[in-house]
């Protein structure tokens, strides 16, 4: 997440996001008034969300007064609450589904110029009752990609990202994200690679999107992990691992680095384990040729 917002619908989908801790929560990544130049216009996002399963682009916007009632959404034209003129915080002209509707087909576009086109966008815009107000929504309109959403707790919004995990099947991996990010020019703000896998993004992983960046040492360190990780595995079942006390972890070889006191040491530490074990083959036959039966 990045940039602090300023009005106070924006303020309230930050604070609802940061308590998506706990393992139930949705799963993602979101950036805070980011921006997108695209066809020779601005525009900027209040909200854009990746998960696993999904794109958002949130529209934030709050009620200036005190409405109760039924929030009427037009497919155009003006919203109202039991026939009034909602009093929207905003002071653009256009309703918040335009605006969504028109940063999520921007955002679309554009995203489908870098490849990632098979990725469904969708656009929510998102209205903060003032506390207590009793505001119902009466949509007169239905489309899979775009939906109004009340915003008086933030179980509504919760319960729509549940609903789009479930629905949604086209995937986003940790890649994608990274691309999008750093062709947003927010690189500064994406997660490590670690991250988005443990939200449940897809790999494999190209460390090179993390490279200029703030995580780039932590991508880099994940990708030398994975490269041991299949040493490891390529290495035989069957091999034996030396103990400590070997003499070749006691004193191991360095490379580039020819230390004729350390290979003495070791040399004298393997016959003189090896004498010792001769030692305890011959004590334990003598033994037996002397004490045992017959």
């Amino acid at each position: 997440m990045q940039n602090a917002a300023g009005t106070n619908a924006e303020r309230a989908l930050i604070d609802w996001l940061r308590t998506w801790k706990d393992p139930d929560s949705p799963h993602g990544v979101a950036t805070i008034n980011c921006s997108l130049f695209h066809k020779d216009r601005l525009h900027q996002f209040d909200a854009v969300i990746w998960t696993p399963t999904s794109c958002v682009v949130i529209e934030t916007d709050g009620l200036a007064a005190r409405q109760d009632g039924v929030l009427e959404v037009p497919l155009n034209g003006g919203w109202t609450i039991n026939g009034e003129p909602a009093a929207m915080d905003s002071r653009d002209r256009r309703t918040p589904l335009e605006k969504s509707r028109e940063h999520t087909f921007a955002l679309q576009e554009w995203l489908a110029a870098r490849g990632l086109g098979q990725r469904v966008v969708h656009g929510v815009a998102l209205v903060v009752p003032l506390p207590g107000a009793a505001l119902r929504l009466e949509q007169a309109w239905a489309d899979p990609s775009f939906d109004v959403i009340i915003g008086d707790s933030p179980t509504r919004l919760r319960h729509y990202f549940d609903a789009l995990a479930t629905e949604e099947k086209f995937l986003w991996t940790a890649n994608d994200v990274a691309v999008a990010f750093r062709s947003l020019g927010i690189l500064p703000y994406l997660p490590a690679p670690q991250d988005l896998l443990t939200e449940g993004f897809l790999g494999p992983i190209d460390i090179t999107l993390w490279h200029g960046g703030p995580h780039q040492a932590q991508a880099e360190a994940y990708a030398e992990e994975l490269a041991q990780l299949e040493r490891d595995a390529r290495a035989s079942a069957f091999a034996i691992q030396a103990p400590w006390y070997s003499p070749w972890k006691l004193y191991p070889r360095e490379r580039g680095d020819l230390d004729f006191g350390r290979a003495v040491m070791r040399t004298v530490l393997a016959i003189g384990m090896i004498v010792g074990f001769a030692w305890v083959v011959w004590f334990v036959v003598t033994a037996i040729l002397t004490y045992g039966p017959g």
